[in-house]
């Protein structure tokens, strides 16, 4: 008696790699219908990759014999690697003693200056362009009195800052050299879909370059405590310390991410790191390359927020999804295109929006000067709006570094402007006078000042300008007492200094 199991077994195997395949389950049927041999043309599709897909993008496919399960990533690596270098990031930083400023112990002794602590990070970075542009996180070279730049066949250069952005966590740096650089080129990010293969090239924990491998895990990710840009490609890729700032790239070696963080308990790769997509650190390097040296997001105007489940069924949609309209600023951009409180944003030039974060993202990656088409959803029903992409309107905003003894001293107040407003990421309608920066090592940064940090008061007095504080803050006193509004959180502090 002949068995057909082992035949049955070989036709299933075949079965399930072409749904594997990603074909439709009517294909089988529709090429019978044609006349065709069914599943049997089926299959050789999907082992050539030719089957109809619906779309310009080729078809993706399992191996299908033992020579292409022994293809290999090396020329890929060969053509990218020598675009990823290593960054080498020093900051001076002051050594205090713990008895400074105390007027008992400064009474009865004298404490002397201690020399400086030298303070190092090490991570990497891609270099985009040949004339020696280099892309790295903004964490890599915080607060860098001296920025190295090492590339793979050893050559070392000495680096210029041309731009740097927190928010986004990306810098770009500038080297120089007689002959032109080895350059990655940028991927689309976002042909990625999760599934795609992508290779992670960097320095992990100083050992030298390394290339790993994985898929896409995810696309659109929010994870909290890394930057206020909240749209990272997830991947299960190994990424360690000192791969921040190195290069995701695609199977066609292209740059469709900058690694930046990883989410772990040990310190080390858990099979989850994320990537800042390529769109938008695109859009930053050519900021860098026009002379700028901050990132300028496009004003739209408007203050947005999630929608919550609540809010979604008393505005009649479907699921919890888009970006709620919560103020806008009388003759922006939002009011022009006629955008309104209660509204929620849910597409962008076709991209759908399902988080304040991902409108962001959208919003990034658009030029500015030509109008955009959005979709809302207003009253249970959906609206098209145009809306334009300005730069936010330049208003003379002067800034003003904060003397004296005192904890405030050390730090850079403005008035709010919507220029900060949107640098600080700040909603709309705040107004009074903002923390823009806090210098390494003063007071204003020891007792934890916050660039955004909105100064209410000091010392009894409502603030209203920046004279006002300046005086306040440069009085000669021991006891301050002084209120922040910090995200909307009025903290109160009360200190001897």
């Amino acid at each position: 008696m002949v068995s057909h199991v082992p035949f049955v077994r070989f036709c299933t195997a075949l079965l399930m790699s072409a749904l594997v395949a990603g074909a439709p389950p009517s294909a089988f049927a529709q090429q019978a219908d044609e006349g065709g041999n069914g599943l049997l043309d089926f299959l050789r599709g999907t082992q050539t990759g030719s089957q109809e897909t619906g779309s310009e993008t080729p078809a993706r496919r399992v191996p299908f014999s033992q020579r292409q399960i022994q293809l290999s990533f090396a020329p890929l690596v060969r053509e990218t690697a020598p675009a990823v270098v290593n960054v080498y990031a020093s900051a001076r930083v002051d050594v205090r003693s713990p008895f400074m400023g105390d007027p008992f112990f400064e009474r009865f002794f004298s404490f002397p200056q201690m020399p400086p602590r030298v303070r190092s990070s090490l991570g990497s970075g891609v270099l985009v362009d040949p004339s020696g542009l280099v892309v790295t996180n903004y964490h890599v070279i915080r607060e860098a009195d001296e920025v190295k730049v090492a590339l793979a066949d050893g050559r070392e250069f000495e680096s210029e800052i041309l731009l740097k952005d927190e928010r986004l966590d990306l810098a770009v740096l500038k080297i120089e050299g007689a002959d032109p650089f080895p350059a990655a080129l940028f991927g689309d990010s976002e042909a990625l879909e999760v599934g795609d293969l992508v290779l992670a090239i960097g320095n992990p924990f100083g050992v030298g370059q390394t290339t790993t491998s994985g898929i896409v895990s995810a696309l659109a990710r929010t994870p909290s405590g890394i930057s206020d840009f909240g749209f990272f490609i997830q991947t299960d890729a190994a990424v360690n310390p000192g791969n921040s700032g190195g290069a995701l790239i695609n199977m066609s070696g292209e740059v469709v991410g900058i690694n930046t963080a990883i989410y772990s308990r040990s310190g080390g790769s858990n099979g989850i790191g994320f990537a800042i997509p390529a769109n938008v650190v695109r859009s930053v390097v050519e900021a860098a390359k026009s002379g700028a040296d901050h990132f300028a997001r496009p004003y739209v105007g408007a203050s947005f927020d999630r929608v919550a489940p609540d809010i979604a069924e008393a505005l009649g949609m479907e699921r919890p999804a888009g970006a709620l309209v919560t103020d806008v600023a009388p003759e922006s951009p939002a009011a022009r295109a006629g955008l309104k409180a209660a509204d929620v944003v849910v597409g962008v030039k076709g991209k759908a929006v399902d988080t304040p974060e991902a409108l962001d993202y959208r919003l990034a990656t658009l030029p500015v000067g030509e109008p955009v088409e959005i979709e809302i959803v207003r009253d249970g029903g959906r609206e098209r709006l145009s809306l334009p992409i300005e730069r936010a309107p330049e208003t003379a905003t002067e800034e003003v570094q904060i003397g004296g003894q005192g904890p405030l001293a050390g730090a850079r107040v403005a008035a709010l402007s919507p220029v900060l407003a949107q640098q600080l990421n700040l909603p709309i309608g705040k107004k009074g006078i903002v923390v823009v920066a806090a210098a390494r090592n003063s007071p204003a940064a020891s007792i934890g000042l916050r660039p955004g940090d909105i100064i209410r008061a000091l010392n009894g007095e409502e603030i209203e300008s920046v004279e006002q504080l300046q005086r306040a803050a440069e009085a000669d006193t021991r006891w301050w007492r002084f209120t922040i509004d910090r995200n909307g959180r009025i903290i109160s502090q009360t200190m001897r200094f």
